[in-house]
C-alpha cells in the first residue's frame, strides 16, 4: 500500500522501518556514536537507527537533538529516511541539515518493526510494499441510546473473540452504504434502520493488513436481533463503554468519527 504525507526534505531510500510508538530525544536518547537508542523509555532502546527507515510521532527534548541527527548522518549512522507524524523543529531542522528524507503527516502507527518500506520524499509518499490495504464498513446500531455490538465467532478470518460493530468487507467498487446496509441484515436480521450518520475514514492495522474502516450510525427501533455464524454474542451497551470493551481495534475510534 502507498502512504501520502507532506514532504520534508526530499530524496528516496528503501530499507526496513523502525517504528517507535513514542517521541524519540536524540539528545540523549541516540548514542550520537553509533546510533543506538540509549532511551530507557523507549520500546526501540537497543535497536540501532543506521540504514533504516524511522518511524515515529515526533522529536522530543532540547533542539541540540537536530545537530545530533547532523552528527549521526557524517558518521554514517543516520536512519535511511523518516516518516513522522509531526515534523516539529527538532526534527524538520535535523533532517535538512542531515540530508535525510522526511515524510510527515503520515499515520505512524500504522508502522511495524520489520516492515519493508520505500521512502519517495520528494513526491511526500511512503510505499508498504509487502501489507494490502483493505476496505470495510463498521455500522454502529443505536436504540434508545445504547448501541449495539457483537462478539466475532471463531469462524471469522481475523479478531476472532472481539466485539465489534456490525461489519464487513467492501465488494469491489461497491458504494459503502450499500454493503453497511447488506451487512446488517445479514448479520442481525433487522432491515428497519434509517442512517443518522457516516463518518470519515479511519486506517487501522491488523498484522499485514491496513484496514480502510468506513464508519457509519444506524437508528433501529424495532426488531429482535438474530445473529449469523459470523457473531456468537451481543450486547447493547452504553456507547461510553466501548473504549474498555475487549473489541477491534479502533472501534471507540470509528464510533467517535460518527458523531463529527
Amino acid at each position: 500500500m502507498i502512504l501520502p504525507g507532506r514532504r520534508v526534505v526530499g530524496g528516496r531510500a528503501e530499507g526496513t522501518v523502525l517504528a517507535s510508538e513514542r517521541a524519540l530525544s536524540f539528545l540523549g536518547g541516540v548514542d550520537a556514536a553509533t546510533g543506538e537508542i540509549r532511551d530507557p523509555e523507549s520500546p526501540i532502546r537497543g535497536e540501532r537507527l543506521a540504514g533504516r527507515i524511522l518511524s515515529l510521532p515526533h522529536a522530543k527534548g532540547s533542539t541540540v537533538g537536530s545537530y545530533v541527527l547532523y552528527g549521526l548522518r557524517k558518521r554514517d549512522v543516520a536512519p535511511a529516511a523518516i516518516a513522522a507524524s509531526r515534523a516539529e523543529t527538532i526534527l524538520a531542522v535535523g533532517a535538512v541539515i542531515a540530508d535525510v528524507p522526511l515524510v510527515d503527516s503520515v499515520p505512524t502507527e500504522l508502522f511495524v518493526t520489520g516492515d519493508r518500506a520505500i521512502v519517495d520524499a520528494t513526491h511526500a509518499a511512503i510505499e508498504l510494499p509487502d501489507v494490502q490495504e483493505r476496505s470495510v464498513v463498521s455500522c454502529f446500531l443505536e436504540r434508545q441510546g445504547r448501541v449495539l455490538v457483537v462478539r466475532r465467532s471463531e469462524k471469522v478470518g481475523s479478531f476472532r473473540g472481539k466485539w465489534s460493530g456490525i461489519s464487513g468487507f467492501l465488494e469491489g467498487a461497491e458504494d459503502p452504504e450499500v454493503s453497511a446496509l447488506r451487512e446488517i441484515e445479514e448479520e442481525t436480521s433487522l432491515t428497519e434502520v434509517s442512517r443518522i450518520a457516516r463518518g470519515s475514514p479511519i486506517l487501522s492495522r491488523g498484522g499485514d493488513t491496513v484496514y480502510r474502516i468506513h464508519p457509519f450510525r444506524f437508528h433501529a427501533p424495532l426488531g429482535d436481533v438474530h445473529l449469523d455464524w459470523e457473531n456468537v454474542d451481543y450486547r447493547w451497551v452504553d456507547p461510553a463503554e466501548l473504549p474498555r470493551l475487549d473489541s477491534v481495534p479502533k472501534l471507540a475510534a470509528a464510533y467517535r468519527a460518527t458523531l463529527a
